[in-house]
């Protein structure tokens, strides 16, 4: 099988300033010129977005990076039998991209169908059910191509169409998946046409106009309590400002702006609203979240200090100031949400569904869309890209071994740019899970309650953490 077969495509060289118009390629001719393209970012989208994305493979070859814009119809085409459903078809394609291609980063275009249960591209949701969620979606599958031995991997080692499959406290159905990425995997999960036009818009914007801003080198970190030690004797200390510190120590050069709990720089969401406001190059949260909102604790206090919610982000006015936002919390990342879960909840909960005593409603789960997206596709304002999790957000206290979990994974992005000089975004977020996974290897087969929840929690960790953004992208721009 020839990958480009039947494809039409967008022609490139990686030539600054080249210009390029929708031209179908006659792959006997190519192989006749000997013609081998290679393409370093592939974007796959549905049929509906092509036109508004255009523009996009435009700008990006401009600046020098090959690009490829390929349709859905056309992937399943190209794949043919290949592949049991449609995402396993899109993971094919892309380990023939790297292969044939050379492609190093793949950004997947698309989200629900607005409010309906419906999808304009594909998710892979894995089956990691720990009692408070049965599944959820990971984007790391269509970066994870292969296994320790080169072969493709499924993430369904035992072939029952369950991807991912570990109930947590017994051993794993699906093992020895990798986990560490092999192409650099971002997603614009779009809901509609005006929403690719503003992200594409902040892309331009971001990597032709960012460059030598004195305000990129503001780094905001919005902090607290996350754990209380009366809850816990283990839990001393402030565990949000904690890692909050240790992201700020690994960006060297860069202006700290702390936002905490313990000395009130941080009381509500107006003090985000305002140094965020200000621009700033990078914005980390660490603390507690859902679809819907963001928080935190005072010291060894209850209370629950707002940071930032959806519904006031249309306050966020920092345009052509946008930071790389990562945000360590639960489900701040989870874009299945829609209004219509509320109908869902309560076909399967009754009214218990609105209960104080237990109902889910408090998830936020019918939110009509997740706090990470929202942050990034905010006109005028918001984030450039979110880093968040799809699912709980599982730390080091979750884990006897007391040792890794999300807020090391996130200190680790931090350092990779800091320390490490990792200056394109994608390789910075693969950069971070590869680190995590050789530093928490999951055992596949590990005996005894302990060891299997530890491996439990790192598997889900990586698998959770979802990049909304250009993997391509040039932190800081382009000069």
């Amino acid at each position: 099988m020839l990958l480009f077969f039947g494809l039409t495509v967008v022609p490139t060289m990686g030539v600054a300033n080249q210009k390029t118009d929708k031209t179908s390629i006659d792959i006997c001719q190519m192989l006749a010129s000997g013609y081998e393209p290679t393409y370093e970012l592939l974007i796959l989208s549905p049929v509906q977005f092509e036109k508004e994305l255009e523009l996009l493979v435009s700008h990006k070859e401009n600046i020098g990076v090959s690009t490829i814009l390929v349709t859905l119809d056309e992937v399943y085409n190209d794949i043919g039998e290949d592949g049991r459903d449609e995402p396993e078809k899109i993971k094919y394609f892309i380990k023939s991209a790297i292969e044939e291609w050379e492609t190093k980063y793949v950004l997947l275009v698309g989200g629900k169908k607005g409010q309906l249960p419906l999808w304009h591209f594909p998710v892979r949701y894995v089956s990691m059910d720990n009692g408070w969620e049965p599944h959820f979606i990971s984007d790391l599958y269509y970066a994870d191509i292969y296994d320790e031995n080169d072969d493709f991997s499924s993430w369904d080692s035992d072939r029952d169409g369950h991807y991912g499959e570990w109930y947590c406290g017994e051993e794993p159905d699906d093992i020895n998946i990798d986990l560490s990425p092999d192409v650099a995997v971002g997603r614009l999960p779009c809901r509609n046409k005006l929403e690719v036009k503003i992200v594409v818009g902040k892309i331009i914007d971001y990597e032709t106009s960012v460059y030598d801003g004195p305000w990129f080198n503001d780094m905001v970190v919005v902090a607290g309590d996350t754990y209380l030690e009366y809850q816990d004797p283990k839990w001393k200390g402030y565990e949000g400002e904690y890692y909050a510190d240790r992201a700020l120590e690994n960006m060297t050069g860069f202006n700290p702006i702390r936002l905490y709990t313990s000395d009130e720089t941080l009381t509500g969401q107006s003090d985000v609203i305002n140094a965020v406001n200000q621009g700033c190059g990078f914005l980390y949260f660490v603390g507690h979240g859902n679809p819907r909102t963001w928080g935190n604790h005072p010291p060894n206090n209850k209370t629950f200090v707002d940071g930032l919610s959806v519904q006031n982000m249309h306050k966020l006015k920092n345009k052509y100031m946008y930071p790389v936002c990562v945000v360590s919390g639960c489900h701040n990342n989870q874009f299945d949400v829609a209004i219509l879960n509320i109908l869902k909840g309560v076909l399967e909960d009754g009214l218990h569904f609105f209960s104080l005593g237990g109902g889910k409603f408090w998830r936020s789960e019918w939110a009509p869309e997740c706090w990470g997206w929202r942050m990034t596709r905010k006109i005028g304002g918001g984030s450039i890209a979110t880093i968040g999790c799809t699912a709980l957000g599982h730390t080091k206290e979750d884990k006897s071994a007391f040792a890794g979990g999300i807020n090391e994974l996130e200190v680790q992005f931090f350092k990779q740019y800091g320390q490490n000089n990792v200056e394109v975004l994608g390789d910075t977020w693969a950069a971070a899970v590869s680190w995590y996974v050789d530093t928490y290897p999951v055992d596949w087969n590990a005996s005894g309650t302990i060891d299997l929840r530890d491996s439990w929690v790192d598997a889900q960790v990586v698998q959770s953490w979802s990049l909304f953004g250009d993997p391509s992208l040039k932190i800081g721009g382009y000069s």
